[in-house]
């Protein structure tokens, strides 16, 4: 694709999908490493992240579909997390066709990278899931399924605002992080993310926040293919409801579980420690990328 004295300059395009049209940015050189945005997020969630990683991978990054830049072809569906792993797929295929790529996905995002491995395995290499918060994986599912179907609720009825207050009470208090682990001031948003937020929240807090956290993975799959998934989880966020979800899944699946930087936005707040933490992850757990560069 570019070569390296842009590899972190990307290009733009454009995926019609069945009932959507995805936006997306690929940049850099070797192996797809296709990274999925959670929440109200686009691709302007790994602003920090993919310039950094493109130094190794060929780096494509996307808004799902309802988010900003990728708009549906009818507003107001419920959204469900095989089509979204259905659209991810489209994307490796269109730029990967002919090899497995490396997944990473945060949030949200993180259980569409744990649908498309589920049934896609073919087309996964390995998939990093950062803090996934698959309610129905816990042993005792009852509380938060019901605490994020209100988050949902509470954001068709009184708005953006009082949701994400609902949102913000329900994910919890974290865990106060030992003066060794401080890692500093977290970056501030970037204006573009910002405002893809704004516009795309209402969106995720009523269609894709219920549904996907209520979504159950095929377990059987998934531990099936348990030596190809790493769950990621917030240095920042221990105690916090995502990170105890997110380390669930990996004790019930049989995958392991990685530490990154930051909590829950780690991604956002501080991008590149958590570029070096997701290539050291990919890594380890894969040796073959960044091999020899």
């Amino acid at each position: 694709m570019n070569d390296r004295s842009d590899a972190a300059e990307p290009r733009s395009g454009a995926l019609p999908v069945p009932g959507a049209t995805l936006g997306y940015q690929v940049r850099g050189t070797g192996p797809l490493l296709l990274l999925i945005p959670g929440g109200a997020g686009n691709a302007d969630v790994f602003h920090g992240v993919a310039p950094a990683l493109a130094a190794h991978f060929t780096v494509a990054s996307y808004a799902p579909r309802g988010i900003s830049g990728s708009p549906l072809d009818a507003p107001g569906e419920e959204q469900r997390v095989a089509v979204h792993a259905a659209d991810a797929g489209r994307l490796l295929d269109l730029l990967s066709p002919d090899e497995p790529c490396y997944v990473f996905g945060t949030s949200s995002g993180g259980i569409t990278a744990v649908e498309l491995l589920t049934l896609h395995p073919d087309r996964v290499r390995l998939a990093v899931a950062h803090e996934p918060p698959l309610a129905r994986v816990s042993a005792v599912p009852g509380p938060a399924l019901d605490a994020f179907a209100q988050i949902s609720e509470v954001a068709a009825r009184e708005g953006v605002g009082p949701g994400y207050a609902r949102m913000g009470a329900t994910l919890g208090e974290a865990e106060p992080l030992d003066p060794a682990e401080d890692e500093g001031a977290p970056e501030p948003m970037p204006a573009g993310l910002r405002a893809a937020v704004e516009a795309s929240s209402g969106h995720f807090l009523e269609h894709v926040l219920k549904p996907f956290t209520h979504h159950g993975p095929d377990l059987a799959r998934l531990r099936a293919a348990a030596d190809r998934l790493v769950v990621g989880v917030g240095r920042a966020s221990r105690g916090q409801l995502p990170h105890t979800l997110a380390t669930e899944l990996a004790e019930t699946v049989g995958a392991r579980c990685r530490e990154f930087p930051g909590g829950h936005l780690g991604c956002v707040e501080h991008p590149a420690a958590f570029a070096r933490a997701l290539h050291r992850t990919l890594r380890e757990a894969d040796p073959a990328p960044g091999t020899g560069r």
